[in-house]
């Protein structure tokens, strides 16, 4: 059910069974294709999304043209929100890592929601309030974080979203460095040259388009 997975987005799991349906009247089922855009950087905001199934990566454009990766999403997670409110362009783009099915909450149907609903928009702007908060902290712990602290959490992260049933024999990431750098927010290079180091040490072993974490827990000796 639509609310079910409605109830897992922590944006809206201060919300009662009932306003959650309410929510669900209005969401929409969207699909795309892995590889295809959702939205773009600068696109008019005309609507917000859940993942209901697959993978999504959010990147932004820096000055000089590199792509930075800000945030890989799953099921559960909510993209876009801010179109639920201001109506400006998008900050960021939004691309398909695999096939995935979304559901769309668009911002004229959850404005005129909110509208009539003054319990829903008051939990949701605690909800939004409380991530803005979570992402000012991050982003200052990141400022003051070396690229290896940023890669090896990001390593780090990546192993934990993975299943934990084969960490006796090292958790596999399936993504190639350019990635991961864009992941951390650095260059490919400065990428490569810590996982050389981690490799020495024993603690990933390195190959074509995929890194495998040998023993996570020590990640975090690199973390600070």
């Amino acid at each position: 059910m639509i609310a079910t997975l409605l109830a897992r987005v922590p944006l809206f799991n201060g919300l009662s069974e009932s306003e959650l349906e309410r929510i669900s009247h209005v969401a929409v089922p969207r699909a795309f294709q892995r590889g295809a855009r959702v939205f773009h950087e600068g696109d008019r905001s005309d609507a917000c999304y859940i993942v209901r199934a697959g993978e999504v990566r959010v990147t932004r454009e820096h000055s000089d043209g590199r792509a930075i990766a800000l945030a890989t999403l799953s099921s559960g997670d909510i993209f876009g929100e801010l179109a639920m409110l201001d109506g400006e362009t998008r900050s960021a783009s939004v691309e398909a890592l695999t096939d995935v099915e979304l559901l769309a909450l668009a911002a004229t149907d959850m404005r005129g929601l909110l509208q009539r609903n003054s319990d829903i928009t008051a939990k949701l702007v605690v909800a939004l309030a409380r991530r803005v908060r979570e992402t000012n902290e991050r982003v200052a712990r990141q400022s003051f974080q070396t690229v290896p602290s940023r890669v090896a959490g990001v390593l780090s992260q990546l192993v934990a979203e993975e299943s934990t049933d084969t960490v006796h024999h090292g958790i596999t990431i399936r993504m190639n460095q350019a990635d991961l750098a864009q992941l951390a927010g650095t260059s490919r290079e400065s990428v490569s040259r810590f996982l050389a180091v981690l490799e020495r040490a024993g603690v990933v072993a390195v190959g074509r388009g995929r890194v495998t974490v040998v023993e996570p827990k020590r990640l975090r000796a690199y973390i600070f």
